[in-house]
C-alpha cells in the first residue's frame, strides 16, 4: 500500500510585515524542521502555509509517493479526507493551517459571509478571487496583540471626548448621536456606531492626514513631557503611525478592542468581524478562501464602502472575544478549539515529560499535525517507515489513521493538530 501518513515540506511567505530572520517563529520552525534551509538574517518570514492552497501547496516529503504536492495527492485520493468531509467539501481539504510571525500591523480587514462572498466574487473577481467565506482563528504561540471587534460604547465615547482630532473627523452630530445612544436600545447603538465609523473611514484624505499629524504631534509632545497618554492610546497610535504614516487605519484603534493574548489563548474571527493583527506569533486556521475586505494599515487595494456596509457593529468587551479551549473528555492532554463553523477545529496537544508513549488518535477527518516543541519517533501502519518528529515537523494524517509517538525529549511535547469535525 502507498503511505497515507507522511511528512510535509511547507511553503513560506516572505510578506514585508513579517518578523525578520531568526526573530520569526516561522523561521525558527523552518530552521529546525528543514535543516538544509538557510535562514536569511534580513528577510521577513511572515507565514508558513500547511495545506493545499494553489499559492502554497505543501510538498510531500516521501519519495515513495508519486504525487509531488498535497493538493495533487488529495485530488487522486479524496477518500483520505474522511467520508463526511469529502462529501461536505467536494473532495477538497476545507482549511488552510498557518503559522504567522507578525512584526508590523496587518491591514484593518474583515471577511465576508458566504452570501456576500458570492456577490463580491461575481462583481469584482480581480479583488475577490473565490465565492467562499473565510472565518479564521488565531492561537497565540508568543504574547500576541491584535485589534478585534468594536469596543464597548463607553470606551469609544471616552476617546471621542479625549481625542479632539478623532471627534473632528467624525463630526459633532455623529459623535453626539453615539454619546446619547442608550444601552437599552442595541439597534440604536449599532446604527450610531455605523455612522461614526463610516464617517471616519470615508473622511477626505487631506483632512484626515492633517488631523492625524496634529494628533501625532500632540501625543509626541505629551509623551516627551512625561504625561500619561493612555487616554488617547498614545503608545499604540505612535507605533502604528511609524509603520503606516498618514494611514486612516491609525484611527481605528479608538473603535476596536485591543486584544493581548497569552500563549494558548485564541481569538475567533467570524464573518464581518473587523480585525487587524498587530504583533506576535500565532498558529492560524481559516476556511479555504482569499476573500479579504481591507480598509487601512495597508498598501493593498482598499474597499471602504464594502467594509463599512458589511461590518458587525455590535460592541463588546475584549474579554468576550477570547475564544476558550475546552479540555477533551477523552484525553486530558488535548485541548479543543472548536469554533461555530464547520470548516475547522484545532487541537492543542500537550504531552508531559512523564509520558513516553502517546497515541495520536484516529479520527473521521484528515488532519495536519505541527510540532512546536519536543522530539519523538512516530510510527504508523499507514506510514512507509519511522518518522522523526521534532520542532517544525509537519505531518499529514489521513482520516482513520493513528500515530504512535515514542517521546525522547526530557520536557514533553507541544503539538497542534488541525482537522474538520463534522
Amino acid at each position: 500500500f502507498p503511505p497515507t501518513v507522511f511528512p510535509l515540506s511547507c511553503v513560506v511567505q516572505n510578506y514585508s510585515w513579517g518578523k525578520v530572520g531568526l526573530e520569526s517563529e516561522v523561521a525558527k520552525l523552518l530552521a529546525s524542521g528543514e535543516p538544509l534551509v538557510q535562514i536569511q538574517p534580513d528577510l521577513p518570514y511572515a507565514e508558513l502555509w500547511m495545506g493545499t492552497h494553489p499559492r502554497g501547496d505543501a510538498l510531500i516529503g516521501d519519495n515513495r509517493i508519486p504525487q509531488k504536492t498535497l493538493g495533487q495527492w488529495i485530488a487522486d485520493n479524496p477518500a483520505c479526507l474522511g467520508a463526511k468531509v469529502k462529501d461536505a467539501f467536494q473532495g477538497q481539504l476545507p482549511f488552510l493551517f498557518k503559522v504567522l510571525s507578525v512584526n508590523t500591523a496587518l491591514s484593518v480587514q474583515a471577511h465576508p459571509n458566504k452570501e456576500l462572498a458570492a456577490k463580491l466574487h461575481a462583481q469584482f473577481p480581480e479583488h475577490y478571487p473565490d465565492a467562499n467565506h473565510k472565518p479564521e482563528m488565531a492561537i497565540a504561540l508568543t504574547p500576541f496583540e491584535g485589534l478585534c471587534g468594536f469596543r464597548p460604547v463607553e470606551e469609544i465615547v471616552s476617546f471621542l471626548q479625549n481625542v479632539p482630532e478623532l471627534r473632528a473627523l467624525i463630526g459633532e452630530v455623529a459623535a453626539e448621536q453615539l454619546e446619547r445612544s442608550g444601552s437599552d436600545d442595541p439597534r440604536g447603538v449599532s446604527a450610531a456606531l455605523r455612522v461614526c465609523f463610516t464617517r471616519l473611514m470615508k473622511s477626505e484624505k487631506k483632512f484626515f492626514v492633517d488631523q492625524l499629524n496634529m494628533l501625532v504631534k500632540r501625543i509626541s509632545q505629551e509623551a516627551a513631557e512625561g504625561k500619561d497618554t493612555s487616554g488617547s492610546s498614545g503608545d499604540l497610535l505612535l507605533r502604528l503611525h511609524s509603520q503606516y504614516p498618514g494611514d486612516i487605519g491609525c484611527f481605528t484603534i479608538y473603535f476596536l478592542n485591543l486584544m493581548r493574548l497569552e500563549p494558548g489563548e485564541a481569538m475567533f474571527l467570524g464573518a464581518n468581524e473587523p480585525h487587524a493583527y498587530l504583533h506576535g506569533d500565532c498558529v492560524e486556521i481559516m476556511a479555504c478562501s482569499d476573500n479579504t475586505v481591507r480598509a487601512g494599515l495597508t498598501p493593498k487595494f482598499i474597499d471602504v464602502l464594502t467594509l463599512c456596509e458589511m461590518l458587525n457593529y455590535t460592541p463588546a468587551p475584549s474579554s468576550s472575544k477570547i475564544f476558550p479551549a475546552v479540555q477533551s473528555q477523552l484525553d486530558p492532554n488535548v485541548y479543543l478549539y472548536d469554533p461555530p463553523v464547520p470548516d475547522f477545529t484545532v487541537m492543542r496537544i500537550e504531552i508531559p515529560a512523564s509520558i513516553k508513549l502517546y497515541l495520536i488518535s484516529a479520527m473521521d477527518s484528515a488532519s495536519i499535525l505541527l510540532v512546536i516543541q519536543g522530539t519523538a519517533v512516530g510510527t504508523s501502519t499507514a506510514a512507509a517507515s519511522e518518522m522523526s518528529l521534532h520542532r517544525g515537523s509537519v505531518l499529514f494524517i489521513s482520516a482513520n489513521e493513528s500515530i504512535s509517538l515514542h517521546l525522547s525529549s526530557p520536557d514533553g511535547m507541544l503539538l497542534f493538530r488541525a482537522c474538520c469535525l463534522l
